[in-house]
């Protein structure tokens, strides 16, 4: 059953502007709500039946957000940590007031694609690992990759603790002391990507995630900066 939310809540979810500003919008007697004035901060709204207005212009109800994140080092993968900052704190507040969660989980080291959204279905989908959805990363290590790496990384490698990977998809960028590659992997062990490198033998110094099923990192985003993914995008990530 849909439940009844605050009005100067449901402005702000829906990005109107901050608590503080929806609820000088509301005193001033600039919202209506099904065509009547309403003042009070706390007026109650069923959001998918109620008719909001600001200044006559309709807010637009969304029950679900998608924000693409270009993550950069040294941020937990959580909400909230008493001791380190989270990826939570690089978004933009009209984003941090909706109940968005990372769907999965970067190391702190890791750069790369970090999808934040409420929609629990989708982010079950993504991550369940019966349903194989595929993370590209790439990644720099240490040492030359050889073609017997490439294999057993290919057919997949067993973790320390006798895990074996499922197969993976392996395209080596540059052969050398720092060897360069792109690894695609169908599920999400702890430091995954960076245990494999470690059973043939390598350690990784640099990893970027480049995509999470059909939802591609923008090149266009800055380290830390982020945005609301495209209809199109989302429909693509939903197909995934």
């Amino acid at each position: 059953m849909e439940k009844k939310q605050r009005l100067d809540r449901f402005l702000a979810n829906m990005q109107v502007g901050t608590r503080r500003q929806v609820k000088a919008l509301i005193r001033s007697n600039r919202v209506t709500v099904n065509g009547v004035v309403i003042n009070k901060a706390d007026h109650g709204v069923f959001p998918e039946q109620a008719l909001v207005a600001v200044d006559g212009q309709p807010v637009e109800y969304k029950k679900f957000f998608y924000i693409m994140l270009n993550k950069p080092k040294g941020y937990l993968s959580a909400t909230k940590d008493r001791n380190a900052p989270t990826v939570l704190d690089l978004l933009p507040e009209k984003w941090r007031v909706r109940d968005l969660a990372p769907v999965g989980r970067l190391d702190k080291d890791t750069e790369g694609l970090l999808l934040f959204t409420n929609d629990g279905p989708l982010s079950h989908r993504l991550l369940a690992p019966r349903f194989r959805v595929a993370k590209t990363y790439f990644l720099r290590v240490e040492g030359e990759i050889t073609l017997p790496d490439l294999k057993t990384l290919e057919e997949g490698v067993i973790l320390e603790d006798g895990y074996r990977t499922l197969p993976a998809k392996v395209r080596l960028l540059r052969a050398g002391e720092i060897s360069e590659l792109e690894l695609t992997i169908y599920e999400g062990k702890f430091h995954q990507v960076k245990r494999m490198l470690k059973a043939v033998g390598k350690e990784v110094v640099y990893l970027q995630r480049k995509s999470m099923g059909a939802l591609t990192l923008d090149p266009g985003l800055a380290l830390g900066e982020s945005r609301e993914l495209s209809a199109e995008e989302i429909q693509r990530l939903k197909s995934s």
